[in-house]
């Protein structure tokens, strides 16, 4: 099926270029976002007439999306998700929670311009593509934990790998303190019942003095 496209669309061109593509393609997805129209000659003939203000459009969008794209390009958001010890999520961190993140912290990004390549359902921090605009795209980092303390700590450069390996070695250094502490104390248990043998006369074959 030949389309006309409307802005530009990755892999396929740029305003106003006709192209082939899947039918399937065109109706489930180019024409009803509008990001296309059938190339028949009048809808080819409506677009020339229209191109010079649809370019200028375009012009205009793509530098308020520049524009956000400097501030955003980079930043880190927060999102907070329930996990296993292990660093695995119950459930999956999706397009809207990152969309939200970011609106949260004053970015006004929908959830249809996150694009996240692989499902996250793992504690860290995790790069997504933000499309701004068919010409302007960044990424941000969504830095993924159980509290404001782990992430902090995961954007120190700690992941959750070493964090609980560190709570680990911790753990078992309290334990060893205490064996240690416990160990000590028998000890000085022991020092005391010597002391106390030696001060003490020796009973065995001593009379009471009259």
């Amino acid at each position: 099926m030949q389309v006309i496209l409307l802005e530009r669309v990755a892999k396929l061109g740029q305003m106003g270029d006709v192209v082939d593509v899947k039918s399937g393609y065109a109706r489930n997805f180019l024409l009803p976002q509008k990001k296309a129209l059938s190339a028949s000659k009048e809808n080819i003939a409506s677009f020339e007439a229209q191109k010079v203000q649809l370019e200028a459009q375009n012009l205009e969008t793509r530098k308020e999306a520049e524009s956000l794209g400097e501030k955003l390009d980079g930043q880190q958001f927060i999102v907070i998700r329930q996990a296993s010890d292990g660093g695995n999520l119950y459930g999956s961190v999706t397009p809207r929670d990152a969309a939200e993140a970011a609106t949260a912290e004053g970015f006004t990004v929908d959830r249809k311009q996150i694009v996240i390549a692989a499902p996250i359902k793992e504690l860290g921090l995790h790069d997504v593509h933000v499309v701004l605009h068919p010409e302007v795209e960044v990424t941000i980092q969504l830095n993924v934990a159980r509290s404001p303390e782990e992430a902090e700590l995961q954007a120190s450069g700690k992941s959750i790998q070493e964090l609980a390996a560190e709570e680990e070695a911790a753990a078992d250094f309290e334990i060893a303190e205490l064996f240690d502490d416990i160990g000590a104390a028998a000890s000085e248990d022991d020092d005391l019942a010597e002391t106390v043998e030696d001060v003490l006369p020796e009973a065995d074959g001593e009379e009471p003095k009259a």
